[in-house]
Parts: C-alpha cells; sequence; structure tokens
C-alpha cells in the first residue's frame, strides 16, 4: 500500500453504467437521476415498510456478497459514491468469500455482520467486524433504498476513505521515549493517533521494512492509515520521540478524570514534549490540534504585553473594580470577587480579574497582544515543526469589544494545551523554544523562533505566577508540590454551553503543562488537578 499504489476510484454515471448492465444500471441511472416510476406510477410515500426493509436490504446484501458492484449500488440513494467502493471492496481491499448475516431490524435500520477472507500475493487471513444500514425512500422515486453512508462497508471508514490490501504504507515503527522505554498505543492509548501520524511520516526513515495489511487509507492527508489487518508482519525501526514514559503515564491516568480532556507537558529548556493525552470519544488529538479560547491563561500574554509596553508592571497599579465597560461591551469578574480600586497586577493576576485587564485596552493598540504573541512566544504564525500535525494558536488583531475580550482568552483568542504549555514555558525561561515531540535531528527540519522575553518581564510573570500557585486561584490544585513552582487558572464562556471550558497552566523547576477539559467550569475544578498529576509525575 505504497503511495505510489493509489486505489481505483471510478466515479461518474459513464463509470457505473459500464461496470453493470440490464437491472443493474437502470437502478443506478435512476437512483442518481431520480428518475419517475415506469408507467406514471404513483410514487409511494413516507418510510418504508418492514417487508421494503427486508427485501431491500437482502437484495443489497446479496449483491454485495457476489461481488455485484454496481447491481449493490442500485439498490442505494447514492449510487455514484457506492459503486466504487463497492467495488474496491474485492479490487482494491482484496476480500472475497463475503458472507453477510442481518441482524434484527430496529424499525428502518439493519444490523449486520460480515465475514470475509483477505488474500494477498498468497497470503490470507479471515475478517469479521460489524455495521448497520438504514432503508430510506427516494425522495423522487419512492424506491426503498439503503441511505449510503461509507460506515455500511465498514464502520471505521469515513468521507472519502478507502480500503486497500497490500504493502504498508510505511514500516512499522517501534517508538521510544527519551530513556529507551518503549511506547504502544496498548500501554498508553492516547498516543495511538499519534503513533499513527510517527510512522506514517516516519517509518520510511526509521530504518524498518513493510509489511502486508488491509488498512483504512484516510483522505485526511494530517492522519496517517488505520490498519485493520496485518497479513504479515513487517520490520520496525525504531523511532525516538522526547517523551517521558512516566510523565505520560500519569498524564493518561490524569485525563481519564475527566471526559474531554486534554494535556500537554513541555520541558521549558529544551522545548521538548514530555507527554500529550488526550480523553475523548474520538481519536481527535485535542492537546496539539483544538482551536478554542483559552480563558485566562492568556492573562500570562496580556500580562507580559502590559509590561512590556510600559503599560504597568507587577507592583504597579491594575485596579479590579465590580464591572468594566469597552466600547459599549461590559465585562464582569467571576462570581464572589470582592472589588479591589487599589489592586497590583500581581494581585489582580493571582485573583485572575477581568476587569483590571479590561480597564487597560484603551491603552494598547489593537494589535499589542498580537505582535506580543508572535514576536516573543512565537505563536500565530504557523510555522511551528512539531513533528506531527499541530495548531500554532491564533491571536487576531481584533477591534472593537474583543480587543479586550482577548486579553481575557476570549474573543477572537483561539489556543490548544500545546500552545498554553508553551506560553509557560516562554515565561519561565524567557526563551521561546518552538515544541518538538521528535528530535529536530531526525530531519533537519526548520523550527520555528522568537525573540523572547526580556529577564525584567520574565522575572515579574514568574512572580505573578508563583503568588497565583501559592495563594491565588491555582492554590488548591498546586497544593503540596514542592520545588520553583507557578500557575494561571482559566475558565472561558462559550456559547451554546451551559458550563465554562476549565483551563489551567502551571510549572514545577523543568517542566511546564498546560490543560482543557471541555465544560469542566473553573480552571482549578478540572484542568488543575490533571497539570498538578503530571507535574507531581516529574518530581
Amino acid at each position: 500500500m505504497r503511495k505510489g499504489a493509489k486505489a481505483a476510484i471510478v466515479g461518474g454515471v459513464f463509470a457505473v453504467m459500464v461496470g453493470g448492465a440490464g437491472y443493474g444500471a437502470f437502478n443506478i441511472v435512476s437512483a442518481i437521476t431520480g428518475g419517475s416510476t415506469a408507467g406514471g406510477d404513483t410514487v409511494k410515500t413516507g418510510p418504508p415498510s418492514s417487508d421494503e426493509v427486508k427485501e431491500t436490504s437482502g437484495e443489497f446484501f446479496a449483491a454485495w456478497e457476489k461481488g455485484q458492484a454496481a447491481k449493490a449500488a442500485g439498490h442505494t440513494n447514492n449510487a455514484g459514491v457506492a459503486q466504487p467502493l463497492l467495488a474496491g471492496y474485492r479490487t482494491e481491499a482484496r476480500l472475497t468469500g463475503v458472507k453477510i448475516t442481518p441482524g434484527t431490524p430496529s424499525g428502518q435500520t439493519v444490523p449486520f455482520s460480515v465475514s470475509a477472507t483477505v488474500s494477498y500475493e498468497g497470503k490470507s487471513k479471515p475478517l469479521s467486524y460489524k455495521s448497520e444500514l438504514t432503508v430510506v425512500r427516494g425522495d423522487t422515486t419512492g424506491r426503498a433504498l439503503v441511505d449510503w453512508k461509507p460506515t455500511v462497508l465498514h464502520p471505521d471508514l469515513d468521507e472519502g476513505d478507502t480500503l486497500v490490501t497490500g504493502e504498508a504504507a510505511s514500516p512499522p515503527i517501534e517508538a521510544v521515549d527519551r530513556n529507551d522505554t518503549a511506547l504502544s498505543k496498548e500501554k498508553y492509548p492516547s498516543l495511538g493517533p499519534i503513533l499513527d501520524q510517527l510512522r506514517e511520516k516516519y517509518g520510511d526513515t526509521a530504518g524498518g521494512t513493510p509489511g502486508v495489511e488491509l488498512a483504512v487509507r484516510s483522505a485526511d492527508e494530517n492522519a496517517g492509515d488505520k490498519t485493520l489487518l496485518t497479513l504479515a508482519e513487517g520490520k520496525p525501526g525504531k523511532l525516538r520521540t522526547t517523551l517521558s514514559a512516566g510523565v505520560q503515564a500519569a498524564a493518561e491516568k490524569a485525563v481519564k478524570e475527566y471526559s474531554e480532556s486534554s494535556v500537554v507537558a513541555v520541558k521549558p529548556s529544551t522545548g521538548e514534549v514530555l507527554a500529550v493525552a488526550n480523553h475523548r470519544t474520538d481519536e481527535f488529538n485535542a492537546a496539539f490540534l483544538g482551536k478554542l479560547a483559552p480563558g485566562s491563561t492568556m492573562k500570562i500574554l496580556s500580562a507580559a504585553t502590559l509590561i512590556d509596553n510600559g503599560v504597568t508592571n507587577a507592583t504597579g497599579p491594575a485596579p479590579c473594580p465590580a464591572e468594566a465597560t469597552w466600547q459599549s461591551r461590559t465585562f464582569k469578574n467571576i462570581e464572589g470577587m470582592t472589588p479591589n480600586e487599589n489592586a497590583t497586577l500581581s494581585e489582580s493576576f493571582a485573583r485572575s480579574c477581568n476587569t483590571a485587564f479590561v480597564k487597560y485596552a484603551d491603552e494598547v493598540k489593537a494589535d499589542s497582544l498580537t505582535k506580543e504573541a508572535q514576536e516573543r512566544f512565537g505563536l500565530g504564525r504557523d510555522d511551528w515543526k512539531t513533528g506531527i500535525a499541530s495548531f500554532d494558536g491564533s491571536v487576531p488583531a481584533s477591534g472593537g469589544p474583543d480587543t479586550a475580550a482577548n486579553m481575557l482568552g476570549q474573543g477572537q483568542v483561539q489556543m490548544n494545551p500545546l500552545n498554553i504549555a508553551s506560553v509557560t514555558a516562554t515565561a519561565m525561561t524567557g526563551t521561546f523554544r518552538q515544541p518538538v515531540i521528535v528530535p529536530q535531528s531526525l530531519d533537519d527540519r526548520e523550527l520555528a523562533t522568537a525573540k523572547g522575553l526580556d529577564a525584567g518581564t520574565v522575572a515579574q510573570l514568574r512572580e505573578m505566577m508563583n503568588r497565583t500557585a501559592v495563594s491565588g486561584t491555582a492554590a488548591k490544585a498546586m497544593k503540596d508540590l514542592g520545588g520553583r513552582i507557578g500557575a494561571k487558572t482559566g475558565s472561558a464562556e462559550v456559547d451554546g454551553q451551559e458550563t465554562s471550558n476549565s483551563w489551567f497552566t502551571g510549572y514545577r523547576d523543568d517542566i511546564a503543562a498546560a490543560a482543557m477539559t471541555q465544560e469542566g467550569g473553573r480552571g482549578g475544578d478540572a484542568a488543575g488537578p490533571i497539570v498538578a498529576a503530571v507535574l507531581r509525575a516529574s518530581g
């Protein structure tokens, strides 16, 4: 299944017509064009009856079993798309001896199991799986038709994906951590899709030889092939990552406590990613690719902007009124926060006072935060090369009320835990080091650079983050953590959600981590314990 061995995808009415004749071809054209019934008969309406569901699904299964792709596609409501996939089931996926066993229908939905044999160059193995289909009424023909979805063919198929059997696109890899400890998706589930990406990108250079497999070839260029069945094992090549097995184990355990949560840990002195974990119902790497408002964790960057632009400093004024208005939009603090008109920036930062930052929105330009993010923190330029796909954050120069909202990590700002962990690492050391999950020496890729922060700004940010961790909003989560520590909490309101997203970032000695839990509430409630657990593992 090398990249050169592309699946033959046949589309369009002409190709479908060539693939079958007579009954099958007539019905395919009818399904595509929505043609009328012969002789002007009345078109049926309403949901298909149980007899129609049984008859249509049965005819579809029978044609599929016999490898009659055109005829099977004629029993669907999207023959032009279904036919090439059904044809490829034999020609590209090399599946024969297909046996389909229907289950008991539930209304219009029919569950079924598939058994078949995968064969390639003298090697064969059995394959079995379960799926389901739904029978619907054709909009114009009134025929009972299978509602075509790629999952009908196989539950792991998405739009644009194909099933292919052959030599693997990339040789297998034996991924190891920074200390040569093996990393497997069985032991570290979050790493499954990440290891697939690493194999896809570095398998050819890691020294291994490819095996033979049945796989889902994804339409997403950022996703590697998903192996469904291995016919012949390849020889793995060793691929060293920057990960730490111990920190990764702690991250995996921590995110399991909270649904829809993600965490990243980096080594500030080098930019190396020590752990990345996601607890989600899908395989999306939200830790690296998420695009969500980061809430008040953004105040690290906002405070740096105020300091670097001479607006105020850690010991300077940052009044915290009950509310503040910026260009007709009123901002408030979290419930229960006592106003303090005499607060310093350090105090307002530690308490996560929104209004203190809003009050200074008219003293910075619309692009001040953007320039700080790009020039000093290396964010928002779309030039990170971590070793796998990543989103590098976005801090647009938004005018109007969003100038103030962006400073609070709302508005148009978008981040993920990788970005915020990097922000913390830069604030802690003063040097932006682009995060990497595999060493730069592996492929000599050019890493992103930024000028970083002045020593005076670093000292103030560390003082404020330490105060937050010791006596501010992060104190509960960071309790009992020794060493040199600092933190910042955040909660981000999202339209349509009753509960805000929970964000938290912190550092301990030479490890910085950030976490996000969707609908987790305040930063210290869900994301905080995740980060604390990861930081604790570094001790």
